[in-house]
C-alpha cells in the first residue's frame, strides 16, 4: 500500500507544484478511494503534505511579497479553530464529512475557473483589515480541521477582495497561513489519534519532492490552461465522490 501511497504522493505534489494550490482537494479522496486509507487518516495526511509543500513554495518569497502582520493574525485564530473543526469532523459520520469535501471541490472548481480577482494594492486600515483578517482565519482554520485542506485556493480571493492585497503578495501570504492552519490541523488531527505516521511520511515525502520538481516547470505553461485542466480534474473527482458516497451510503 506504501508504494501506492508514494505514487499519489508524487501525482499530487506535481499538481500542487503546477497549480500552487488544491493539493489537498485531490489527495483526500485519492487515499480514500484508491488507496482505502479512512477518511480522518486521509485528511491529517493531506495536510502533512500541505504544510511541507507550502514550505518549499513560500522559501522564495520570505524577503519579498510576505504581509507578516496578516499572516500572524490570521493563523493565530486559525490554529483554535483548527481544533474546533476537528472535533466536529469526529462526531460527523464519514458520509456526511465526505458529501461536504465534494461541495467544497465544486467550489474550488468553479472557483480555478473565474478570472483571478483584482486589487489596487493598497492596505485597508488597520481596524478593518484586522476584522476581516480575523474572520479569514476563523473560517479556514475550521475547515482546515474539518475537512484535512489548507486553504490556500480560499485564502488568496479572500485576502485580495477582503483586505485589499496585491495578488502576488496574497499569494505569498496564503502560503505562510496555510503552513500555519496545516500544522495546528496536524496538531488536532495528532491529538484524536487520526494520524497514521508512516502513511503519512510515505505520501508527504513525493509530494514535496514532486511540488519542487514541477514549480521549476510552471512558469513555462499556460496559467489559465493549467486553472482549466485542475478545475476540470476537482470537479470530476467531486462528481464520483458524491456517487461514490451516495452509492455507498
Amino acid at each position: 500500500m506504501l508504494i501506492g501511497v508514494a505514487a499519489f504522493g508524487l501525482f499530487v505534489g506535481a499538481v500542487l507544484g503546477l497549480v500552487g494550490a488544491g493539493g489537498a482537494i485531490i489527495a483526500v479522496p485519492a487515499l480514500v478511494y484508491v488507496i482505502g486509507v479512512p477518511v480522518t487518516e486521509a485528511m491529517s495526511t493531506s495536510l502533512v503534505m500541505a504544510a511541507s509543500s507550502s514550505v518549499a513554495a513560500v522559501l522564495p518569497r520570505l524577503r519579498h511579497g510576505i504581509k507578516w502582520r496578516i499572516a500572524a493574525t490570521v493563523g493565530a485564530v486559525g490554529i483554535p479553530a483548527a481544533f474546533l473543526g476537528t472535533a466536529v469532523n469526529a462526531a460527523l459520520p464519514q458520509h456526511v464529512v465526505l458529501l461536504a469535501f465534494a461541495a467544497l471541490m465544486i467550489a474550488a472548481g468553479v472557483q480555478m475557473l473565474r478570472p483571478r480577482p483584482t486589487a489596487s494594492g493598497e492596505l485597508l486600515a488597520r481596524g478593518r483589515w484586522v476584522w476581516r483578517g480575523l474572520l479569514v482565519g476563523v473560517g479556514v482554520g475550521f475547515l482546515t480541521g474539518l475537512l484535512g485542506v489548507g486553504g490556500g485556493f480560499i485564502i488568496v480571493p479572500a485576502l485580495v477582495l477582503l483586505l485589499n492585497l496585491p495578488i502576488g503578495a496574497a499569494i505569498g501570504t496564503s502560503l505562510v497561513i496555510t503552513i500555519v492552519n496545516s500544522i495546528g490541523g496536524v496538531a488536532a488531527h495528532a491529538g484524536s489519534g487520526f494520524v497514521d505516521w508512516p502513511l503519512t511520511i510515505a505520501f508527504a515525502v513525493p509530494a514535496f519532492a514532486a511540488s519542487l520538481i514541477a514549480a521549476r516547470f510552471a512558469a513555462r505553461i499556460s496559467g489559465k490552461a493549467l486553472q482549466r485542466v485542475f478545475a476540470a480534474l476537482v470537479l470530476a473527482i467531486a462528481v464520483l465522490t458524491v456517487v461514490r458516497t451516495v452509492l455507498t451510503w
